[in-house]
C-alpha cells in the first residue's frame, strides 16, 4: 500500500466502555449500551469514507468469564449493532465460537456473510486460539476475513488482546485514551491522517 493512501481493511478495539460507566456514576455493565451509537456513527463514517472492510471487536471467549449481569449487557449490546449495521446494508459476517451457549442466538444467521454493502465482520464470543485451531481442520475459522491495514484501539490500551492475530501481522495501530462511548469521528480522521504518513513496506 503506497504511503499516503487509505486503507483498505481496519480493525477497531472499541474498550473502555466498564470505566466510562464508573467515571459517569453508574454500574460498570451501563457502559455497554453506551457503545452502540458510537459504533453505528463509525460505521456510517468507514462507508462515507470508502473503506471497503472493518472489523470490530464485540466480545471474546475471555470477557464471558465476567459477571453475568455484564455478559448479558455486551450481548445484547453487540446483537443490537449487529442487526442494525445489517438493516443499514452491510455485508456482515459474525466471527466467533457458535458451538457455545455464549454466543447469541440472533447472531447465528451471520455466520455466513450476508448483505452486499461493506464488509463487517463482528467478533462475538472470538477467541484467538479458537480461531487457530481450525487450522487442525485446513484454515483459519476467519478464513473470510482479509489481512488487516489498520487498527484502532480506544480506552489506552497498547495491545491486541488477541484482535485476529494472523490478519493483524502487519497492521500499524493506532491508540486514543478516550474511552469508547466518547467516541468522535474526528478520533478516525486523525487514526487516518497518521496512516497516511506511515511508510508501510511490508517487510520488503
Amino acid at each position: 500500500m503506497a504511503k499516503g493512501s487509505l486503507p483498505t481493511h481496519v480493525g477497531f478495539i472499541p474498550d473502555g466502555n466498564r470505566r466510562w460507566a464508573q467515571q459517569h456514576g453508574m454500574p460498570k455493565e451501563a457502559g455497554y449500551a453506551h457503545g452502540i451509537d458510537p459504533g453505528i456513527q463509525l460505521y456510517e463514517q468507514c462507508k462515507a469514507y470508502g473503506i471497503r472492510e472493518i472489523s470490530i471487536y464485540g466480545f471474546t471467549q475471555d470477557n464471558t468469564r465476567r459477571a453475568s449481569v455484564q455478559k448479558h449487557a455486551f450481548s445484547q449490546a453487540t446483537v443490537e449493532f449487529a442487526l442494525e449495521v445489517a438493516r443499514r446494508g452491510a455485508a456482515l459476517q459474525v466471527v466467533g465460537d457458535d458451538t457455545s451457549a455464549q454466543f447469541p442466538d440472533e447472531l447465528k444467521p451471520f455466520r455466513e456473510r450476508r448483505g452486499e454493502g461493506i464488509k463487517v465482520n463482528l467478533l462475538a464470543n472470538y477467541g484467538w486460539e479458537w480461531d487457530l485451531d481450525g487450522l487442525r481442520e485446513g484454515s483459519l475459522r476467519s478464513s473470510d476475513v482479509s489481512r488487516v491495514d489498520l487498527i484502532v484501539r480506544w480506552g489506552g490500551g497498547r495491545r491486541l488482546s488477541g484482535f485476529l492475530p494472523v490478519q493483524s501481522v502487519y497492521a500499524d495501530f493506532y491508540v486514543r485514551d478516550e474511552y469508547w462511548p466518547d467516541f468522535d469521528p474526528r478520533h478516525f480522521e486523525q487514526a487516518l491522517a497518521w496512516f497516511r504518513k506511515q511508510d508501510r513496506t511490508l517487510g520488503g
